[in-house]
C-alpha cells in the first residue's frame, strides 16, 4: 500500500467467503479490515489460519467457539484470536455483523475481494 485509503466499508463489493457469510474488505500494508455479515443461522466452519484475529459484533448474535470454547456474543462483545487457534462461528436466528481486524493481511480474502471487484 502506498497511498492512503478512504472508503465506505458497506460500498465497497461484498466477496462470499462461504455460505450465508460475506465480507467487505479494506487492506494495508501489514493488516486489514473486514465486515463480515453472516445470514442468519450461517455458520463458519472450524477453522485456524496464522493470522492474529481481532473481532467486534456489530449488530446481531453469534457464537463463538474457539479452542473449544462457546462464546455467545452480542453487540458491544469483542475478541482476540492468536494466530494457530481453531474456531469457528454460528450467526443467531436474525444474523449478525461483525468487524473483524486480520494481521498480517489474508491473502486469500485479497483475492477473494479482487475477484468480486
Amino acid at each position: 500500500m502506498s497511498e492512503p485509503q478512504v472508503v465506505t466499508l458497506g460500498q465497497v463489493p461484498a466477496a462470499q467467503i462461504t455460505d450465508g457469510v460475506t465480507m467487505r474488505a479494506i487492506f494495508g500494508a501489514d493488516a486489514m479490515l473486514s465486515l463480515v455479515e453472516l445470514a442468519p443461522g450461517a455458520v463458519v466452519p472450524l477453522h485456524s489460519h496464522p493470522h492474529e484475529q481481532l473481532g467486534y459484533v456489530m449488530s446481531g448474535e453469534i457464537v463463538m467457539s474457539i479452542d473449544g470454547h462457546d462464546h455467545r456474543l452480542g453487540p458491544g462483545a469483542a475478541y482476540a484470536i492468536p494466530g494457530g487457534t481453531e474456531h469457528a462461528g454460528t450467526a443467531g436466528d436474525e444474523g449478525c455483523a461483525v468487524l473483524d481486524i486480520f494481521q498480517p493481511v489474508r491473502e486469500d480474502y485479497r483475492a477473494l475481494a479482487e475477484n468480486s471487484a
